[in-house]
């Protein structure tokens, strides 16, 4: 029998100071042992609302929260807000006494590797707003739990960090209930859904995918007043149906109305003519680095590489975080200079760029003033739209265009600052983590607006969802002065990390290259001789490689056997931070002496 861990009973919930706007009206719903419940609505909807109602971080204005005694809960809110002079230890160690209580559990040692915790007497104060998410969230999931409930924990993780993320909550037997705008997450992780809209939570069964069916199904019912939102909601179905096998492969209801209501559904976007559209406009040059070098604090993050982008390109950047990838797209923009090589713009080059700092806004203006003043109509392909209906895509409904620019919230911001970039009709746009802040009905709406863009697009972004739906190629960053062209996508890029060592809960038995670069500048052929002896070399380290991966096995099990025992702990501990390194030592080696083999 399914155990009930907590029931909302006719709960109501009003914005604080403005009881004229209620956020939750009359809701009831439960949360059973197991559920893994993703929250999906619109910003300022009442998410993080429901989520501090659960927790009993807000006291309810009407109905009654019960939760099941001794119920063990944890909370990562969206502002992570630490002691003055605490240490990471201090936050995420807390319930732990000496070393060797922590070091013998399994969990806690994969919690902090997952999310690459390494130094744990780390003052808090210095730590970055990435890191300072990373250790919130360890500290909410190192515990023995029944619920842990979640606020954008994906923020500021890469897509390696994400992947290890779902891994780690799918394989635990806890309840989960998160809001994140990550669709790729939702779908990955969550067995339910609640959307929050008007004061009411709707419970679907299914992630993010049988969310949209459901809805696609409900606007098929609904009056022609729902027309447009209805579409959107067609198009973005068919993509889930059309996109990739890994995702298509999954289960889904099969509602004979939904099929066909998507039956007659275009692509969503028509290649050939966007091609055609892109061509035109741009000529045949676009952007090119020729021989380029890049370096970044004595690190290179381009050694010698050619990377050309014509007409039309869609790609996608991927790579850890700290990899290089923002450096990389000023580099493309002429933002910032190569260290050697050249940069060429073709002479029709119109870019934009969206950073991840928000740019000064006319703060005085109201959002369609501030839209218009840069453009009253744009046109996307064989379509025009006006500066109100590009708004309305991102989020702006027709009462919120007449705000003023200097009362928007942060997200707000950021979708003005990209409506503005759209309505200058740029033909080359650079989007560095444009999903920041946006909500899964906006992210609908720009990728609804990208696929009616000509031109070229690059794209750096930790969501996979967005990344695989807007781009048709993906190039990475992986530490080793080379740009690598993954046909396989993200999907093949977190296979090579875990490859080389380096990936969520990888343990590889042998190495593997990088891959081949998209375009890397020629240099002088080895010899017959020097290839053998780099074969030699290669297959010896190889050898070793495999050694160190068995020892290192062997290692966590004596760990684990040791959990009584601090001095013998501590020991082995120091044994496998040995063993590590240099395994990676190692296979830094093979990867040199496989390319020599290569010639």
């Amino acid at each position: 029998m399914p155990e009930n861990l907590l029931n909302l009973e006719n709960v109501t919930a009003h914005v604080p100071g403005d009881a004229s706007r209620v956020l939750l009206d009359g809701v009831s719903l439960g949360v059973e042992r197991g559920d893994r419940i993703g929250v999906v609505g619109l910003n300022g909807g009442g998410k993080s609302t429901l989520l501090d109602v659960i927790t009993g971080d807000r006291p309810v204005e009407g109905g009654r929260v019960s939760r099941l005694g001794g119920l063990r809960m944890a909370h990562l809110v969206q502002h992570d807000r630490f002691p003055a002079g605490s240490t990471v230890r201090d936050i995420v160690l807390a319930e732990y006494g000496a070393d060797h209580e922590w070091a013998a559990d399994a969990r806690v040692r994969d919690v902090l590797d997952g999310l690459a915790i390494s130094d744990i007497e780390r003052p808090t104060d210095g730590l970055s707003g990435g890191e300072k998410r990373r250790v919130a969230l360890a500290a909410a999931l190192i515990g023995e739990l029944d619920l842990v409930v979640l606020d954008e924990p994906t923020n500021h993780l890469d897509v390696e960090g994400i992947g290890w993320l779902a891994t780690h909550l799918t394989s635990r037997r806890i309840a989960l209930v998160v809001v994140t705008h990550d669709r790729w997450f939702l779908d990955t992780v969550c067995t339910r859904t609640w959307e929050v809209a008007n004061g009411r939570v709707e419970s679907y069964t299914g992630g993010y995918a049988d969310w949209v069916y459901a809805r696609a199904e409900r606007g098929r019912q609904a009056d022609a007043a729902e027309q447009r939102r209805r579409n959107l909601a067609r198009k973005e179905l068919a993509w889930l149906r059309r996109g990739p096998p890994a995702r298509t492969s999954k289960p889904r209801y099969r509602i004979e109305a939904a099929e066909a209501l998507i039956a007659d559904v275009p692509a969503p976007r028509d290649t050939v003519e966007l091609m055609a559209f892109a061509t035109n406009r741009l000529g045949r040059t676009v952007l090119e680095l020729e021989d380029a070098t890049v370096s970044v604090a004595g690190r290179t993050l381009l050694d010698g590489v050619t990377w050309r982008l014509g007409p039309g390109d869609r790609v996608g950047i991927v790579g850890i975080n700290g990899s290089g990838k923002t450096t990389l797209l000023r580099a493309l923009s002429g933002e910032r200079a190569l260290d050697s090589g050249r940069r060429i713009q073709g002479s029709t080059v119109k870019m934009a760029q969206l950073s991840q700092e928000l740019v000064d806004l006319p703060a005085e203006m109201r959002v369609l003033e501030a839209t218009e003043a840069v453009a009253k109509y744009v046109r996307f392909g064989k379509q025009e739209m006006t500066a109100s209906q590009v708004l309305e895509r991102l989020g702006f409904p027709a009462a919120r265009q007449w705000t003023p620019v200097g009362r928007l919230s942060g997200g707000e911001r950021r979708r003005l600052q990209l409506t503005r970039l759209l309505m200058d009709e740029p033909n080359v746009l650079l989007l560095d983590e444009p999903t920041n802040d946006l909500d899964v009905d906006t992210l609908a709406g720009l990728e609804d607006l990208l696929d009616g863009w000509p031109g070229t697009l690059v794209v750096v972004s930790h969501d996979r969802y967005l990344t695989e739906r807007v781009c048709d190629q993906v190039v990475a960053l992986f530490g080793d002065g080379r740009l690598t062209h993954l046909p396989g996508g993200i999907g093949e890029y977190l296979t090579r990390r875990a490859a080389m060592g380096r990936g969520p809960g990888a343990a590889p038995t042998a190495p593997v290259t990088a891959g081949a670069p998209v375009a890397q500048a020629a240099g002088p052929k080895a010899s017959a001789a020097e290839q053998r002896a780099a074969r030699k070399d290669a297959q010896r380290l190889e050898r070793r490689m495999g050694q160190l991966t068995a020892q290192e096995e062997k290692l966590h099990a004596k760990l684990a056997e040791a959990a009584t025992e601090p001095g013998r702990l501590m020991e082995l501990d120091r044994e496998l931070k040995a063993v590590v390194a240099e395994r990676e030592s190692v296979e830094l080696e093979w990867l040199e002496a496989a390319e020599r083999a290569e010639g």
